[in-house]
């Protein structure tokens, strides 16, 4: 069973979530959960939150115990980039690239024996 979440047009770069999201993978939720509340960083927080919301879809939608999830992946993709410029010496003009990034995540049952 898998149980997905999604967070769409995150205005931060995919390069500054991508590392947290490879710590991430596959550890228990909770486990992972407790990771993204040590870490003081923009992206940690909106990893936190995402994998708050999949756990609460697991319980109220699929009547699974937060404790027997894992994170089976969570991929981080581009979005859209915002084109912007910045005044610069002599009439000119620099380019300023504002990122933005998809991120989505999927949580596996724990097959128990």
């Amino acid at each position: 069973m898998e149980i997905k979440a999604s967070l769409k047009y995150v205005r931060v770069s995919s390069k500054k979530v991508v590392g947290l999201a490879r710590l991430l993978r596959g550890k228990t939720a909770a486990k992972a959960l407790e990771m993204t509340k040590c870490i003081r960083s923009k992206s940690a927080k909106l990893l936190g939150n995402l994998l708050m919301s999949a756990m609460s879809n697991a319980e109220n939608n699929n009547n699974l115990p937060a404790s027997d999830l894992v994170v089976g992946s969570m991929v981080v993709t581009d979005g859209p980039v915002f084109k912007r410029f910045i005044p610069a010496a002599r009439g000119s003009a620099h380019p300023i690239r504002k990122r933005t990034s998809h991120i989505s995540v999927v949580l596996k049952k724990v097959e128990s024996n």
